[in-house]
């Protein structure tokens, strides 16, 4: 593993799997790398200090609001750094902004940050309560309140099924249906009372019910589901894929970090497809995993999966 960089300031989170990252990167000096998912930059300002002066860091975030804390962070360092408002779908474009059509090395976090989670205004916490927004840009699209008064119950089964891998999806969804026949579901917590009582789980819940176990909790997954279908994300990701290989430079690398089994499905076939028809020249065999001590001091890693792919040196 690569060392050697400092240690997270004081009140803030670890980067998911940010060793692994490095690892899988091979970043080096005078390099140019893409963070497509900036946040606070964890990752970016580590990849920063090691590109160094000669090299430059393009960050991207569908957040606006990650992009302050970020900018702060990254300019500290005093080396080239470009940070921009916008989905990683719109990477070409990005990348020829900055003068800089393809990059040695491409990191997609496909997860939330933790200032999204902590932040209850937001709507993304399921132990926060707050209004019920869970976009990512604040700036367009519909809310989860919105799209939760209008999504036909089969459809809204489907997304909790294929989004969150909730096994009580179709019982959920008759619940959330029902209840927003009363009354409009605005709140975080009225989502949270709908799942938990639907679900027969409405007693206290506790993330370490015991040492070394991890305990779900009953809305994660319903959670992740209508984030993934506010913020359109499987949809972006797929458009990712596909032009990943061309923002590539030759013998360039990418890391892409996962949270849901839908999105490293995708992830795994791209890259094995890529392998086969000669984009990539070398994949990871198998998701990358978080260590036990990981997954201990950051329960987001738990569910973290890293695969990789490098760009084929002669195309």
């Amino acid at each position: 593993m690569i060392r050697g960089h400092r240690s997270t300031p004081p009140g803030e989170h670890r980067p998911v799997l940010l060793e692994e990252v490095l690892a899988a990167l091979k970043p080096r000096p005078g390099a140019v790398i893409a963070d497509c998912t900036v946040g606070g930059a964890g990752h970016a300002t580590e990849l920063l200090r090691i590109c160094g002066p000669q090299g430059k860091l393009i960050g991207l975030d569908l957040d606006s609001a990650n992009l302050p804390r970020a900018r702060e962070r990254l300019a500290a360092l005093e080396l080239p750094f470009g940070l921009h408002h916008s989905n990683f779908a719109g990477l070409p474009a990005i990348l020829a902004a900055e003068n800089a059509p393809a990059v040695d090395a491409l990191l997609a976090d496909l997860g939330m940050s933790s200032m999204q989670v902590d932040d209850a205004g937001r709507g993304f916490s399921y132990v926060r309560d707050g209004p019920l927004d869970m976009r990512m840009d604040l700036t367009r699209g519909r809310t989860a309140a919105q799209l939760l008064m209008t999504l036909p119950q089969a459809e809204l089964a489907q997304a909790l099924h294929d989004f969150g891998d909730e096994p009580d999806a179709e019982r959920i969804a008759a619940a959330i249906v029902s209840a927003r026949g009363k009354q409009p579901m605005e709140r975080t917590g009225d989502l949270v009372q709908v799942i938990r009582t639907a679900t027969e789980n409405a007693g206290p819940w506790r993330l370490h019910p015991k040492p070394g176990r991890w305990n779900l909790h009953p809305a994660a997954r319903t959670f992740q589901a209508l984030r993934i279908l506010v913020n359109r994300e499987l949809a972006n990701l797929q458009h990712l894929l596909r032009v990943l290989p061309d923002c590539l430079r030759p013998g360039g690398r990418a890391a892409i970090i996962s949270f849901h089994s839908g999105e490293d499905r995708l992830v795994k076939a791209a890259f094995r497809d890529g392998l086969r028809g000669g984009s990539y020249d070398e994949i990871s065999a198998d998701p990358v995993r978080a260590s036990m001590a990981e997954r201990n001091a950051n329960p987001r890693a738990r569910s973290a999966k890293l695969r990789w792919a490098r760009r084929s040196p002669s195309t």
